[in-house]
């Protein structure tokens, strides 16, 4: 079976959003599937418009199943608990020491940006967030905010995809004022990297795919990070419809090489409405784009937003799951599985 824009249409409603209309959304998926117990654990987010208290990202839930059918909410966490106006996507992992860790982000209360943290704990119920530990923080990386952890585990090592704002001419010190700087403009959004060896310890790597080519030398230089690990970010297709956005949010691996599902956007006004691409990489390092003239999946409805693709391959299954805009305008979370030897047909 061919993944189509159709298959996700027709893809199993994992949860429901708070309302209907635009603004509502249930989604931002995170998934683990634990092998030990043989179950899969999602963490979600449920979001209102502004003004609908608690509204933007107000709370983000884990759910557990055992066949991706029936799910129950195990564990949720507010705002308000990390001080924060708004929470935004999360990844759950446990890891070789039986320890389960929770990467989140949310809106950091002294600088109005976005961040990182990090939440640990013995059972994936029991995550406290009065011990949350900062994990990355975008002012010190030269970056308007750090947002949307995804973890890939390759060959010993675990790379964590982040979603960054980068600086551009436009960027004020205004620019924060909304609390959300993706939301205005005034920089571009783009995919950076970090790396682990035990899922405590991070190293940031820098920006490894960006949507512009049309940065000035001075921003260019930003964008390659301050560890100088990565090669010069490849700063393609100054113009299209992911000219502003380019998201890296699940990564797997294809006859030897990493194909990535990207969220694109050509400006500031999609923000919240982003559709899906495709890219691909041989190092995890240098990434190019396989869909530049045109997203690969897309919803039928609205405003076709089908976004934060969050890919697993067990065994010789493919689950996909993701954010998908209802004729309302309202997203719900779906997921949808494939035969993994689907997927050489995306590249």
């Amino acid at each position: 079976m061919k993944l189509t824009s159709e298959i996700f249409a027709n893809g199993q409603i994992v949860r429901e959003p708070a309302g209907s209309g635009p603004g509502f959304w249930a989604g931002a998926p995170g998934a683990f599937f634990a092998a030990d117990e043989r179950a899969w654990y999602l963490t979600y987010r449920l979001r209102r418009p502004r003004g609908i208290q608690p509204d933007r990202g107000g709370e983000a839930r884990i759910a557990r199943s055992a066949d991706l059918q029936h799910w129950e909410d195990v564990w949720s966490i507010t705002k308000d608990q990390y001080h924060s106006a708004s929470i935004e996507k999360s990844a759950i992992r446990k890891g070789a020491d039986g320890q389960w860790r929770y990467f989140t982000s949310f809106v950091d209360s002294t600088d109005g940006r976005w961040c990182v943290a990090a939440l640990k704990a013995r059972e994936a119920v029991k995550f406290d967030a009065t011990r949350a530990r900062a994990l990355f923080k975008a002012a010190p990386l030269g970056l308007e905010g750090i947002k949307d952890p995804w973890l890939l585990e390759w060959r010993g090592m675990f790379y964590m995809f982040l979603s960054v704002a980068v600086a551009t001419p436009k960027t004020t010190g205004q620019s924060h004022s909304t609390l959300d700087i993706f939301n205005t403009g005034e920089c571009v959004s783009a995919t950076g990297v970090a790396t682990s060896r035990d899922l405590d310890h991070w190293e940031w790597q820098g920006v490894v795919f960006t949507p512009s080519s049309v940065l000035p030398a001075s921003c260019r230089q930003e964008l390659n990070g301050t560890s100088g690990k990565m090669p010069e970010a490849r700063l393609v297709h100054p113009a299209g419809w992911d000219c502003y956005c380019r998201r890296i949010n699940s990564v797997i691996t294809v006859n030897g090489k990493f194909l990535g599902f990207y969220d694109g956007s050509a400006g500031h006004a999609e923000n919240y409405e982003e559709k899906t691409g495709l890219t691909i990489s041989a190092d995890l390092r240098d990434w190019k784009s396989l869909t530049p003239d045109g997203p690969a999946f897309t919803s039928p409805f609205a405003s076709k937003s089908l976004r934060y693709i969050d890919a697993h391959v067990i065994g010789g299954e493919a689950v996909l799951f993701y954010e998908f805009a209802r004729a309302d305008g309202a997203h719900d979370l779906r997921v949808v599985k494939a035969s993994a030897g689907a997927l050489p047909e995306l590249i």
